[in-house]
């Protein structure tokens, strides 16, 4: 995908750029705090916690609930989704199995 430069300055003015080469969305704007969950009642012995998060909708932060979720495989664990400080904003990293 190729960023023209008046899209890219566009989209600086509204606080996000992308990255061409990772095709990243940077946002400069700091995430705020996780929010504090009540979890539902675990619905069985398999099912693992997978946390909320926030997301860039681009224009603000929204809040993606957590939720109860089942393994894809035996030993599979859940690495929760996360903002890491990356080209000079913040950066999604993505929740997986592993």
């Amino acid at each position: 995908m190729r960023i023209t430069k008046t899209l890219a300055a566009l989209l600086v003015g509204f606080g996000m750029t992308m990255s061409a080469l990772a095709a990243d969305v940077v946002v400069r704007i700091r995430p705020p705090r996780a929010v504090v969950e009540r979890r539902a009642v675990r619905p069985d012995r398999d099912s693992v916690w997978v946390g909320g998060y926030h997301n860039w909708d681009g224009s603000r932060y929204a809040w993606v609930p957590g939720r109860w979720d089942r393994p894809p495989r035996r030993g599979a664990r859940w690495e929760s989704h996360h903002w890491v400080k990356r080209n000079g904003g913040w950066v999604l990293v993505e929740g997986r199995w592993r």
